[in-house]
């Protein structure tokens, strides 16, 4: 007999771990399983985060279980003591935790393969709720379950993220999809913008809301100087969502830099760079060398990208990359005209000293105040100059809100973002690039 369909009507998402309620750490699983049941046209109901506690995670559970026909809970499946998350979900199953002894066969066969000896801990991770399914684990020693109660579902999940991906590709998809999730299928188109505000994004395209025949839902997600606009419908409808992206598109221009989903503003400058046969080097003063990482975090960025500098103080500016010192007398470190001689002295870097061809190079420079001292009523905290040297040469002022780390990561994606726009208007044969409708990110 085949195993009972599994709800596909709506989806919650509980993600286990008292680190996750700590301000510096960041909760990667419930984004992921958003994205994975969406692809699979599920909507998830609720969302939410609990302690390790058991209580308070069997209360989270339940809540989840009331919620929505199909819940999941990533995290706390390990062998330790804080690992609470399968007795809790007997607990709100009402039934009995027994020994899946294949889980047991499972977990040891990974650990010999180690040429190591199964901790007799380890035992704790075959564990099942009574009457309940174990989900092999293709990356790791923690069986995922599967527990059904009238109409309803549980999947538990472990919480490293490759490992919970893994399971629920291998497990969890192959199920859903023989229940019929993602037979009618949702479509979604991707903008990603830099240079625009939210909300300024939000009034230009106020008049495209999607109705009801182009779109279920329009989402404008932003983070760090970079905008990720969603455009999503029913496959059936697959024409009309494309075009009401492609309306946005036109609506918002060149703020728009690429319709790949997970692409960075580092990603359009090297499609940029490779196409025209042309590189790129950087000097990085507040910053402190965050552009050059996302620049080589891009495969193949070797062959465009070619030297990074970071001059902190002064005198590396004047020493590195021949900032006059009468400059920075008169102006000083943060201003436009440092800015600019900061990215003329690192092309003539690259160009002198390392090979870059004269002519189809740019020098990309940022400085400024990051905070949260050193600002001043003529200077603020978040002060930013950037400016770009080469075939075609901008500089650009911004402040930005926030604290330090924000301040450094807008300033990264602005100057990346005004290095695209100046290439893109030498390649145009615009005048200038200032009139193309620069904002501040908010955030």
């Amino acid at each position: 007999m085949p195993p009972a369909p599994l709800p596909i009507s709506g989806a919650a998402v509980v993600a286990v771990g008292a680190e996750l309620l700590a301000p510096d750490r960041e909760d990667r699983n419930t984004p992921a399983l958003k994205r994975l049941l969406a692809e699979l046209g599920i909507p998830v109901e609720f969302a939410a985060v609990a302690p390790d506690g058991e209580t308070a995670l069997v209360e989270t559970l339940r809540l989840a279980m009331r919620r929505a026909p199909l819940a999941f809970a990533a995290g706390g499946l390990g062998p330790t003591t804080d690992d609470r998350t399968r007795f809790a979900a007997a607990r709100a199953l009402g039934v009995e935790l027994r020994e899946h002894a294949p889980s047991v066969e499972a977990i040891r066969a990974r650990f010999e393969r180690r040429g190591l000896p199964m901790p007799e801990v380890n035992r704790l991770q075959a564990l099942l709720p009574e009457g309940a399914e174990a989900l092999p684990n293709p990356a790791g020693t923690a069986p995922g379950v599967l527990a059904r109660a009238g109409g309803s579902a549980l999947v538990l999940l472990p919480g490293p993220p490759r490992e919970l991906e893994a399971m629920f590709a291998a497990e969890v998809a192959p199920r859903l999809r023989a229940s019929g999730a993602g037979a009618a299928g949702r479509v979604t188109e991707t903008l990603l913008v830099a240079g625009l505000t939210e909300s300024s994004l939000q009034e230009r395209i106020l008049d495209l809301t999607p109705a009801a025949a182009a779109a279920e839902d329009l989402a404008i997600l932003a983070h760090g100087g970079e905008i990720e606009l969603r455009v999503v419908g029913p496959a059936a409808r697959a024409g009309a969502v494309r075009g009401l992206a492609d309306r946005i598109a036109a609506r918002l221009g060149a703020a728009v830099f690429s319709r790949s989903p997970g692409e960075g503003l580092e990603h359009a400058v090297g499609r940029l760079l490779t196409e025209r046969g042309e590189r790129v080097a950087v000097a990085e003063s507040l910053t402190g060398g965050r552009i050059g990482d996302r620049i080589t975090r891009v495969p193949g960025s070797s062959g465009w990208f070619d030297v990074a500098v970071a001059t902190y103080a002064n005198q590396a500016k004047e020493a590195v990359l021949g900032v006059p010192r009468p400059t920075l007398a008169s102006v000083g470190a943060v201003s436009r005209e440092t800015a600019i001689a900061m990215a003329t002295g690192v092309r003539r870097l690259a160009e002198d000293r390392v090979g870059s061809p004269a002519g189809r190079t740019w020098g990309l420079a940022v400085t400024g105040i990051a905070g949260p001292t050193g600002g001043s009523a003529q200077k603020p905290v978040g002060l930013v100059w950037i400016a770009v040297s080469g075939p075609r040469d901008a500089a650009r002022r911004f402040v930005f809100p926030g604290d330090r780390d924000l301040i450094r990561q807008l300033a990264s994606a602005a100057a990346l973002n005004l290095l695209r726009r100046t290439v893109e208007s030498h390649r145009q044969g615009a005048g200038g690039v200032e009139p193309l409708g620069f904002e501040t990110p908010t955030r």
